[in-house]
């Protein structure tokens, strides 16, 4: 079994990785081989099986096509730019998160070997004028450029998995957090970072009021969602491929309530409320009553409270000073 992971370099992607290295095994197969392929070499991933580290830059087919190979037999498509940047440079979303996608696509079919592909899409393919709640069926318009580009991606999924090129299948992830590492252009990296720097001991600024309510899942669960993703039969998928991963809805006063239940009252009183209105036109447009039927049938789960979120960080993540 040889898995590619592109976006192997983004914090989904190592985390994905090392969770397939302890596994050792997807689709009832050993792993034999992981190539992690990112913009820059990827970190390295200790495994007791070979792990290779490439380059790669999704918006030219050439760079894609030289990364591929007929022994591939589960791809994982987690690369893209992020919310807010794809809506700062038009340009640069279309080039990697849909010409990314269909450059990935076409020299996929190329193969013909029919590998399982599982592309990350969002909850940003949602919004504007559908009634509450968000159902299986229904109808994306995404109202940015992100989630229209995501949106796109999916109906390329299942195209290429109609034709049978691919055995795809693609999860709408919902907003990740508590999520490690540094804030990134991503409209929604203030739902980590209010709570992840007062967890280290850092002020945080909130540029939403406390009663914004939002869809949640934390990264953990969504790298566990992600492996029984590529595990669900094609014959369970039906003719549509693409549905949301679970979460569960909580408003921020929510989240800070959950990290002071597991860290103490300290950790909040290093959030100041600031509002931002560059951020608030991007997110008030973003849905947040979901309702996840077919991936919850399928076997894919949510975390059961956001205190969870709170102990997997402080687990998995937290630096050590």
């Amino acid at each position: 079994m040889h898995i590619l992971i592109i976006g192997g370099g983004g914090v989904v992607g190592q985390k994905l990785a090392h969770s397939l290295a302890k596994r050792c095994e997807l689709r009832g197969q050993a792993i034999s081989k992981i190539t992690l392929a990112d913009i820059a070499d990827p970190a390295m991933v200790d495994a007791p099986f070979e792990v290779a580290c490439v380059a790669c830059d999704i918006s030219q087919p050439d760079s894609v096509e030289a990364i591929l190979g007929a022994d591939i037999d589960v791809i994982y498509h987690l690369a893209a730019i992020v919310s807010a940047h794809a809506e700062e440079d038009f340009d640069a979303g279309l080039s990697i998160n849909l010409m990314g996608t269909l450059n990935l696509l076409r020299g996929v079919s190329k193969l013909q070997t029919k590998p399982v592909v599982v592309f990350t899409s969002s909850i940003a393919v949602y919004g504007g004028e559908v009634p509450d709640p968000i159902l299986d069926h229904t109808f994306l318009n995404p109202q940015t450029s992100y989630g229209a580009q995501k949106a796109m991606g999916e109906l390329l999924i299942n195209d290429f998995s109609r034709k049978g090129y691919i055995d795809g299948r693609s999860f709408r992830l919902p907003t990740i957090s508590v999520r490690p590492g540094k804030p990134n252009r991503a409209a929604s990296s203030f739902m980590s970072s209010i709570l992840r720097e007062p967890l280290n001991g850092q002020e945080a600024i909130c540029p939403v009021s406390d009663d914004f309510p939002h869809y949640y899942l934390s990264l953990r669960k969504c790298v566990e969602n992600l492996i029984l993703g590529a595990e669900i039969d094609a014959s369970d998928l039906g003719l549509n491929r693409c549905m949301m991963m679970p979460g569960k809805m909580w408003t921020i006063r929510q989240m800070i309530d959950a990290m002071t239940a597991v860290a103490g009252p300290g950790p909040a009183k290093l959030i100041r409320f600031e509002e931002q209105a560059a951020i608030q036109e991007i997110v008030k447009g973003w849905r947040y009553d979901l309702r996840p039927e077919k991936s919850l049938k399928l076997g894919l789960s949510a975390d059961e409270s956001f205190r969870d979120n709170i102990r997997y960080y402080l687990e998995d993540d937290k630096p050590v000073v």
